[in-house]
Parts: C-alpha cells; structure tokens; sequence
C-alpha cells in the first residue's frame, strides 16, 4: 500500500523496471535476452495486483514495445532505451488522460444536472494526484467541477478500513482550497436524505465488459444509497480500467487485506481494538453491478447506457478508436 490506487499502480510499475534497467552497469546478454529479462519482470509486476486492471494493461503494451524492438535492435541497450521511453510516455499520458476525464466529467454533469445551479458530490476512496500519475479520475471531475465555479461542496467518506479518504483524499481537497466535507462512511445514506448530494462520483480498479465495476470496498454500498435516494451514480475512470475479456464483474478476482487493518487502529498501523480470536473478513474491493451506475466517464467521452442495466462498452471504445 506504499502505492495504491490501479493508475499509479501501472505507472510505479512501468517507471521501477526502468530505473533498473538504466542502472544496468553491464548487460551481456543478446537481444532475446533482454527481452526476455523485461517480460519476466513485468510479469512479476502483474502478479503482485490482481485486481486492478492498469497494471496489466501496462505490462501487455510494454511486452509490444520490446517485442518491436527486439525485432529490429542489435544489441541490448537499444531494447532497454526503447522500455524506457515507453514507460516515460505513459507517465504523461495518464495526466493527459486524467485531465480529458475531468473536461467529459464536467461538460457531461453540466447538462445531466442543469437544475442546479451548484452541485454539491460524494465521492469514496482516493482517486486523485495520489492515485495516478497526476490531477486524478473522480477527484479529478471534482477538480474540473471547482475549476468551472460549479462546485458547492465535495464529501469524502473516510474509507475504512485503511481511511483513504480522511488520509488522502481530505489532504488533496484542502491542499487545493476545494470546499469539502469529511464523512463517516455509515453516514453516505444520511447525507443523501438530507438532500445533500447531487451525485456521486468513484474511480474504478477495473471495469467489466458489461459495466460491473469493482472498486474499493464500500462502493457498493453507496451506489445503493444512490439509487434508493435517485442520486445518479457515476465511475470516473481511463479506457485502461476497462477489461473487455471479463463479461461481468462476477470473474473478476477479490484482494483481500490482512486482518490487522480491522483488528488494529490506524488501518493496521496502531493498537489494537478488536477482541483477540475474532474473525475476520477483509476485502480490499466490491463489485457495483452495472444496473446501479448511471454513466462511466473516460478520457474519449462518457459511457451511457443502451438500456435500464446495459452498457455496451466494447462498441464505445471501437468507435472512439475510429
């Protein structure tokens, strides 16, 4: 959890290996060595993170780049310079992409939400600088939402068990003089009730081909509280989240954390709390099923739904390839 968060997962990812690599001080091998030394890497890489998506969808375009360079390169340090520029480039192109979520976000709640002239959102977990490479998915709408003088309050849930929001997310909105609000994660619905939310926005870890979206545990909840209070429901998150080899959140697979993060204070870090000997169940995410979000907000435009529980993902993405 020193990195946490599926974009900066990928780019922490991507740029470690390329700091080993530049640090080589002598690489004997041939081509196909080198190849062979990246692809082993970044599949010790994926294994450490199963589910979040970023990080193998890093690794998949990354093993391309070596495969053409290897195919072209004579020796080894052209294909280990050719690994370098590609992570580097993927280092800006998640700001470019964060900052493209936060212009769709913005223009998208503008017109869905034109009775209110101030929107006030909630939001879970932390989705901003701290979870990508910069500006961020969900707190990066929220920031394009303040920037356009749109914005009357954010609220971040705390995020038990390892506080996310209080640590993170709270630091982010003040650092940036956004007007915002900490919440207990039990009190979302009572927020709600009061008609004190306009929407909510979450990131993703990673999206299903028919929108299920798994995201920190605590997402599922809310997004019932949404729709039991008609509050519209939005995933804010990069085409890079989205694994269209899934059909439903139903295969995607769940971390679980230790025990310690419930039994002790301070996500695991302080005293402990919880009585010696009790059970504990820890998962670190939650599938939101498709029929409970209203719309996924992405770099190339905002996925909205062919039917009342029905995205059609893959049909966005090949025409946004076009």
């Amino acid at each position: 959890m020193v990195v946490r968060g599926a974009p900066a997962i990928a780019i922490a990812a991507a740029l470690s290996l390329a700091v080993e690599v530049f640090n080589l001080e002598a690489f004997k091998g041939t081509t196909d060595d080198a190849a062979f030394f990246l692809n082993k890497k970044l599949e010790y890489l994926v294994s450490s993170r199963p589910t979040a998506v970023n990080l193998a969808d890093a690794a998949t375009k990354l093993k391309e780049v070596i495969s053409m360079a290897a195919t072209a390169a004579s020796e080894a340090p052209s294909i280990f310079q050719a690994y370098i520029e590609a992570a580097e480039i993927m280092l800006k192109d998640d700001v470019a992409s964060n900052k493209a979520i936060g212009s769709y976000g913005v223009s998208f709640l503008r017109h869905q939400l034109k009775n209110s002239k101030k929107l006030s959102i909630l939001t879970h977990c932390n989705t901003g600088s701290l979870a990508t490479a910069g500006y961020g998915t969900a707190l990066g709408v929220i920031r394009a939402v303040h920037s356009e003088g749109l914005l009357e309050r954010a609220y971040c849930t705390e995020t038990r068990p390892f506080n996310q929001g209080s640590r993170l997310t709270a630091f982010e909105l003040v650092h940036d003089n956004i007007p915002a609000t900490l919440i207990a994660d039990s009190a979302a619905a009572a927020l709600m009730k009061d008609g004190r939310v306009d929407a909510v926005i979450v990131g993703a870890d990673r999206v299903a081909a028919n929108g299920d979206t798994a995201n920190k545990i605590g997402t599922y909840s809310l997004a019932l509280c949404a729709m039991s209070h008609h509050i519209p429901f939005y995933v804010a998150a990069p085409l890079t989240s989205i694994d269209l080899s899934l059909y439903s959140g139903k295969e995607i697979v769940i971390e679980e954390r230790s025990p310690k993060e419930l039994t002790h204070s301070r996500g695991g870090l302080g005293e402990q709390v919880a009585a010696s000997g009790i059970s504990v169940w820890n998962p670190a995410f939650d599938v939101t099923t498709a029929h409970l979000i209203s719309g996924i907000i992405t770099e190339k435009g905002v996925i909205t739904k062919i039917s009342s529980d029905a995205f059609d993902i893959k049909d966005f993405i090949e025409k946004a390839a076009k």
